[in-house]
């Protein structure tokens, strides 16, 4: 009779749940060097290639950390979820979600892909497209938060749900010091010199940060933010969102700006050059990369957050003819 292969081994890359693949020491998202986006003078440079994660984003490692945060503290037990998303998060919640069996709710921005409004409602997902318009004029862009924070709030749903709340959960910062910076320092055997990350909930650049600066003091943290009114998905701008309560500004040494136009530029080289088909974070990322760096020695590694393919009729929408943004 044979027996089952029902054990995981990592050697064999044989699981017995979809969650042991989200990336951890054990298993880690890989990193790539670019060789030809990047000036010769810069130094190494590495993608953090998060899209890796099984449920397609570095939101995996989030979500993964939010919900057991809340089983651990019992808050979980008996209740729904609703949570505010540009879209990773909620797909990762949402494949987690669906995984214990719990009813999920996402509150999404306006504007956001179509391929993630499917994939959240084909993960069994309750998905609300949200006006920005919901939110006080102060935080424009912040409608979702507040729709989903109504749920919790409101007298009519008293005890029903229980948000993550990705933007002020110490968890979203946990996930990355406990997994992605000791990758990255692992990774990069103790030499990377500089981190080029976004502002968005702002857990991944704080915990990767405050992990690197524990390991050595000297290493540089870049936040990248978008102009105002931006099209990068994921991305804030603290002109008109409100800046999440986790970050933690004492671990970032500079922050740059990134227009659309440099963003999807960069995303459309990363494609051609590299075939990296990523998404457009990334290429805000890496254009702040290269006019950084400039002759800067020294090793750097970019988070690559997720992929290219969820963002198709994305890229059709805002790319002209040339693969810059229209208007």
């Amino acid at each position: 009779m044979k027996i089952p292969l029902d054990e995981s081994d990592i050697q064999l890359q044989r699981y017995t749940d979809i969650r042991e693949l989200i990336g951890n020491l054990n298993n880690p998202t890989p990193m790539v060097r670019l060789n030809r986006v990047i000036m010769k003078s810069a130094g190494s440079v590495y993608l953090k290639l998060e899209w890796f994660n099984p449920f397609g984003s570095i939101k995996d490692r989030t979500a993964f950390y939010l919900l057991k945060g809340l089983a651990e503290r019992g808050e979980l037990a008996g209740k729904q979820l609703v949570e505010p998303t540009s879209g990773n998060t909620g797909i990762a919640l949402a494949a987690l979600a669906a995984i214990i069996g719990v009813h999920i709710t996402i509150t999404i921005p306006d504007g956001v892909p179509s391929e993630t409004i499917t994939l959240l409602r084909m993960l069994g997902a309750e998905v609300w497209p949200t006006p920005d318009d919901l939110c006080p004029i102060n935080h424009p862009k912040d409608g979702a938060i507040a729709l989903a924070y109504s749920f919790v709030d409101s007298e009519a749903n008293k005890g029903r749900y229980v948000m993550p709340n990705q933007y002020e959960n110490p968890d979203n910062v946990r996930a990355h010091y406990e997994t992605t910076g000791p990758e990255i320092w692992r990774q990069t055997e103790g030499r990377v010199r500089y981190l080029f990350a976004g502002f968005g909930t702002c857990g991944t650049i704080t915990g990767i940060g405050k992990y690197l600066k524990e390991q050595d003091p000297s290493i540089q943290v870049i936040a990248i933010e978008p102009d105002k009114g931006h099209h990068i998905p994921g991305l804030k701008n603290f002109v008109e969102s409100k800046e999440p309560g986790i970050l933690d500004r004492q671990v970032i040494d500079h922050v740059l700006r990134v227009d659309d136009t440099a963003a999807y530029t960069m995303t459309k080289r990363l494609f051609r050059e590299e075939g990296l088909i990523v998404g457009p974070s990334t290429g805000a990322f890496v254009h702040a990369a290269t006019q950084f760096l400039h002759d800067a020695d020294g090793l750097a590694v970019v988070i690559s957050p997720d992929g290219g393919f969820k963002y198709a009729s994305f890229y059709a929408d805002i790319l002209g003819d040339e693969g810059l943004p229209q208007g």
